[in-house]
């Protein structure tokens, strides 16, 4: 008796878990093509003709593709050395980003020293901080180690990340700690325990912190605005603000440098 009632109960249940999915699924469709629709009009007025632009007949996919707004802006601006600068920098920061967080994270996870909590907290407060309020003083330093008009002067003022740390020391707390003793008995070093045993066991670790350093480092404006003088030193986000001063109302090449800009990142998500 109570089987044949439950049976009923659990095919309701089915039913109303299957009908919960599929709402699920179309707010998430729903949602992503409101999310995507500002990269997909990007894209049409980057490949839209200007007389298109310009006649305000732009439909929804231009009735011809043209990559005349991609060859001005390539035959009128550095675009393909601000690319390589904004490789070179976003690149190098995230490297020394992942290796300093993982040894911050490393010490204030398996170390044991006096003080580590307080440092720790010192470290989580600076993520309060705006960047506004440290340029000033930043600017001085590295006016003072003779690094402004550099790619120094971008790469080492963020090439220690305080969420990296809390975000490895998080993620290294979570490895048994039997493994770390095993290998201190067998007279392992610190340097031999973070490099044999926990860095193998911390590989999604350093793809997310590179991918979010890498991120974050590509798309920074107002600091390399600031550190770097020359045409030839700009990343590409600085140099979109000089093609919208040069350009004015050109939209259709002002689109096709922004997709320049997002298209790596875009596909550096996809990828990861």
């Amino acid at each position: 008796m109570s089987t044949a009632t439950s049976t009923p109960g659990r095919a309701a249940g089915r039913r109303a878990r299957g009908r919960f999915f599929g709402l699920r699924v179309a707010a998430a469709v729903v949602v992503s093509l409101v999310t995507l629709f500002p990269l997909y009009w990007m894209v049409v007025v980057a490949l839209s003709s200007r007389a298109e632009l310009l006649g305000g007949t732009l439909r929804l996919w231009p009735r011809e593709l043209t990559a005349a707004n991609f060859e001005r802006v390539f035959s009128s601006f550095p675009v393909g050395t601000w690319v390589s600068n904004s490789v070179a920098i976003a690149g190098v920061t995230a490297v020394i980003t992942v290796v300093t967080s993982l040894l911050g994270g490393y010490a204030f996870a398996h170390l044991r020293f006096r003080g580590s909590g307080l440092l720790f907290v010192a470290a989580l407060a600076t993520l309060m901080i705006p960047v506004q309020v440290i340029m000033v003083p930043l600017f001085r330093l590295v006016t003072a180690l003779e690094l402004y008009g550099t790619y120094w002067a971008v790469i080492l003022p963020t090439a220690a990340s305080a969420f990296g740390i809390f975000l490895a020391r998080q993620s290294m707390l979570g490895i048994p700690r039997d493994l770390v003793d095993a290998a201190r008995i067998d007279g392992a070093g610190h340097l031999r325990i973070f490099t044999a045993v926990v860095l193998p066991l911390s590989k999604p670790l350093v793809a997310v912190l590179f991918f979010m350093s890498v991120l974050q480092s590509w798309n920074d404006f107002a600091w390399p605005l600031i550190a770097l003088q020359q045409n030839r030193l700009f990343t590409l986000p600085i140099g979109l603000l000089y093609l919208q001063g040069q350009f004015g109302s050109d939209y259709g090449a002002t689109m096709a440098f922004a997709l320049l800009n997002v298209a790596p990142m875009v596909v550096l998500f996809l990828v990861f």
